[in-house]
């Protein structure tokens, strides 16, 4: 059959430029469906209404676009940039991109201090920090460094190091610190320390290890042999890393091995990482908008998405196959690594073996990945429909938001919102509301905080419905959607009065009878539901009851989190207004020029407080007194 492309987009494909830049198809409603980069828009964006076409993917999306928005760029490189952003941005159906979308855990050693703590972060920033992962859960990162800390002992306090403190923490006594706050170890001495961590996840663990085996040895001959007995266990603490790393390849050589597999729509991505020719950690990734996308494309958008803001980029990476566009990738990857980078497609040998067992790993993790998902998929429906039984819903409550209220003693009083689709946390639409209409110190009132934050929330589906929240700026589309979107059943924490709340909040808003709601009392697990004097008692043991405990406990969870944040600020506020000759406007100063961190003010120097505007030496010598 001939596709004919509408006239309207006729004559945007006819006044497109020449020039590299990137491309957005929308829908009919201004949703942007599919973002692409070009070399030249005029040709890449016509070649997508050509008769010639028979990918499926691109056969749906050009009968689904209704406008084409373009940004004309400088060169090919800042486009592929661009589309990374604006991926990222917009979350395109039609795109591959990563399927939660979160920022992976890496271990950071804070390099720029003089001495350096080691922490793990989800962010990596242009800080002098080092980086090193990812890892794909907080608690691998956290394996490494528990193994690794009895090597090389570090920091985590917050003490500013002058190494003149009389006495130091318990850390020092089971000899995970090296106690510098007591001079124990000199600053060279503790960042020889930390360079000698960073080379071991760095992968170059071979030359250390025997460095501290001749450093032992030597202690034990000069009859030194308490500091030999502390190299033998920094040795032992060392090398039970090592036993988990495979020799790969010959030494020297660092390398990622990304190979993907797909089952129905699933797609999931593998890594090896190879530093020192020593296999140190495998991670995997889940993609969204692969199904019925060629393997070149989803290896050149996983590249494009991974490496982006990857704290390493190796000297070289193996891949299955060749990925579109390779040359542009290794120019992009080569000004992020300020030397050269080589995307591999290695047929025989050691290499080749790597990328099959990069398969195997990524086949078989998304083998136990659909079971888990199917497992737990049966428990979810089976919740639901328990749900919409019990509650006399008129369909299962795939769509669920929970409100409960944090306060300690009426202060800093936030509500909390949570949302589970079909039965599972969609953690970004999670929402706080700090209170603002309840401030009585000592006198905690519960349903005038509810009455807030679902007045606040139901406000937001108002505008939303009548365009008041705009769509068109950006990184305001999805937060539209979330209050766009009205829950299949709405759940407040608490009795009756707070179910009295929620049905005033929907009467306001002419959402009687449209929204259902209930509401939880905790202490015997009673649903309360409108125009029923009786509790709705759920079975013990139904998928439903524990669907319901899990939802309000994250509520719960959520909104006591929210409150000790708000109560933290507060303690920071009172600190400082508690120092004479400090307000509100030099508070306010002091807190944007350190990022809010009390501890950062604390470590300032007296120079470092003075350029704060309105802190004359005086006062910053009063404050680090008080502090």
């Amino acid at each position: 059959m001939t596709y004919t492309c509408p006239e309207h987009l006729q004559t945007i494909l006819k006044n497109l430029p020449h020039k590299p830049g990137c491309y957005l198809m929308k829908g009919a409603d201004g949703t942007i469906l599919y973002i692409g980069k070009a070399v030249d828009l005029h040709n890449r964006v016509r070649s997508y209404f050509d008769n010639s076409v028979t990918d499926p993917k691109i056969l749906r999306l050009r009968e689904e676009v209704a406008h084409i928005d373009f940004i004309v760029l400088p060169n090919e490189i800042a486009a592929l940039h661009t589309e990374y952003h604006l991926i990222r941005e917009h979350q395109p159906r039609y795109n591959v991109r990563f399927k939660d979308d979160k920022k992976y855990p890496y271990i950071a050693v804070r390099w720029a201090q003089d001495f350096p703590r080691v922490e793990i972060t989800r962010r990596v920033e242009q800080d002098g920090s080092r980086y090193f992962g990812p890892y794909t859960s907080v608690w691998s990162a956290r394996e490494v460094l528990d193994v690794l800390r009895r090597a090389f002992p570090y920091l985590t306090c917050d003490r500013h190091i002058t190494g003149k403190d009389e006495r130091a923490c318990l850390y020092y006594d089971i000899k995970l610190c090296n106690a510098p706050c007591i001079g124990k170890v000199s600053r060279e001495e503790y960042r020889a320390n930390l360079q000698g961590l960073m080379d071991f996840l760095s992968g170059h663990s071979d030359a250390i290890i025997r460095q501290v085996r001749e450093e032992m040895i030597a202690a034990a001959e000069s009859l030194q042999f308490e500091r030999a007995a502390a190299l033998r266990d920094r040795l032992r603490a060392m090398e039970r890393v090592v036993e988990r790393q495979k020799v790969v390849l010959p030494a020297n050589v660092n390398q990622d091995v990304i190979a993907f597999a797909q089952e129905k729509g699933d797609t999931c991505v593998q890594v090896l990482f190879i530093r020192g020719g020593r296999l140190i950690g495998r991670e995997y990734f889940l993609l969204d908008g692969a199904d019925e996308t060629s393997a070149a494309e989803i290896l050149r958008q996983f590249v494009l998405q991974f490496y982006e803001n990857a704290a390493q980029v190796p000297e070289e990476v193996l891949l299955p196959e060749e990925a579109a566009e390779a040359a542009l990738l290794e120019q992009w990857l080569r000004a992020k690594r300020g030397k050269k980078v080589t995307l591999s497609v290695p047929k025989r040998g050691n290499k080749a073996e790597l990328v099959r067992i990069a398969l195997e790993n990524a086949q078989e993790t998304l083998a136990m990945l659909r079971a888990q998902w199917a497992g737990s998929t049966s428990k979810q429906t089976e919740a639901l429909a328990e749900l919409q039984s019990a509650l006399n819903l008129p369909a299962p409550p795939n769509r669920i938001e929970c409100f409960d209220v944090s306060t300690l003693q009426g202060t800093a009083t936030v509500a909390s919102r949570v949302v589970f689709v079909h039965g599972v946390p969609r953690k970004a639409e999670y929402r706080k509301f700090n209170i603002k209409t309840v401030s009585t110190i000592g006198e905690p009132n519960d349903f005038q905080a509810m009455r807030e934050a679902l007045m606040r929330r139901f406000q937001r589906y108002a505008d939303a419905i009548s365009g008041a929240l705009s769509t068109g700026q950006v990184g305001k589309r999805s937060s539209d959607e979330t209050w766009r979107l009205l829950p299949d059943l709405l759940i407040v924490d608490g009795g009756k009065g707070q179910l009295s709340v929620a049905l005033e909040v929907l009467q306001h808003f002419h959402l009687l009878g449209q929204v259902p709601v209930c509401a939880l009392a905790k202490q015997e697990e009673e649903l309360f539901v409108p125009n029923q004097a009786s509790a709705v008692l759920l079975p013990r043991r139904s998928q439903a009851l524990f669907l319901v405990q899990r939802i309000c406990d994250e509520a719960h969870r959520f909104a006591i989190a929210a409150n000790r944040q708000q109560r933290a600020k507060k303690g920071i506020v009172s600190r400082l207004e508690s120092i004479r000759g400090i307000g509100a406007a030099k508070r306010k100063a002091l807190l944007e020029a350190f990022d809010r961190d009390i501890d950062k003010i604390r470590a300032a120097s007296l120079e470092e407080l003075t350029q704060v505007k309105g802190i004359s030496r005086q006062l910053a010598e009063r404050i680090k007194a008080s502090l």
